[in-house]
């Protein structure tokens, strides 16, 4: 099992979190997003991924044949079926449902807004000064997080949804991670931060964290 990824990507960080929580062996293949213009952007890669973004992981499927999936929730999908183990969702459909609105708030109403690419647009293309490119980042973020500090006053234990790990702290985390990296002020979120904590005293967590990759550039 392959995953390619890059470790500042919340998206990859969020399949690392989920392959720990598994205790899923792969290897982790470095594509830098901003190294040679974005090496994402390569040929080969491309083949790969033709969004060219990561991550993107490479297995083989039950008959033994190659088999290529990209998007991270899709990937975390996969895995959670393949691999029942520790499972990311409870059984309880509506529960699961709830769980899986959580994270998709993060995941396709936060996270896009936020990502490597749209920031280099706004940056690049529509000459976006740094202070109205950080207020664009810091809006969007506090508009999903107070939604999310909601949930999380009916849901929350330790973690989002009571006192076991799921999805949603899964797709959270990475987004805080983000969020603290960019300076946003998370006061507000005392149950966010309490889950913040919780989830950062795991291993599966710990691992994943993006200084602890081999392709970490700290500075």
């Amino acid at each position: 099992m392959k995953l390619y990824g890059y470790w500042r990507s919340s998206a990859a960080y969020r399949v690392r979190i989920a392959l720990n929580l598994k205790q899923l062996e792969a290897e982790l293949i470095s594509v830098h997003l901003v190294k040679d213009g974005g090496q994402q952007h390569a040929a080969d890669y491309a083949k790969l991924n033709p969004q060219e973004l990561v991550p993107t992981l490479v297995t083989d499927d039950a008959s033994g044949d190659e088999f290529v999936l990209t998007q991270s929730m899709a990937i975390i999908d996969y895995l959670d079926e393949r691999y029942p183990q520790s499972s990311l969702l409870p059984d309880n459909l509506e529960l699961k449902a709830q769980v899986r609105a959580m994270a998709y708030t993060i995941a396709c109403d936060v996270h896009p807004l936020n990502n490597l690419k749209v920031l280099q647009y706004l940056a690049n293309t529509l000459n976006v000064a740094d202070d109205p490119k950080s207020q664009w980042y810091h809006h969007w973020i506090h508009q999903g997080f107070t939604a999310i500090e909601r949930q999380l006053q009916q849901h929350a234990g330790q973690y989002c949804f009571g006192d076991v790990v799921t999805l949603a702290d899964v797709v959270l985390v990475p987004q805080i991670y983000n969020a603290k990296r960019f300076n946003v002020d998370l006061s507000s979120y005392p149950l966010i931060e309490q889950v913040w904590q919780h989830c950062n005293q795991l291993e599966a967590f710990k691992l994943a964290l993006p200084e602890n990759q081999a392709d970490a550039v700290i500075s």
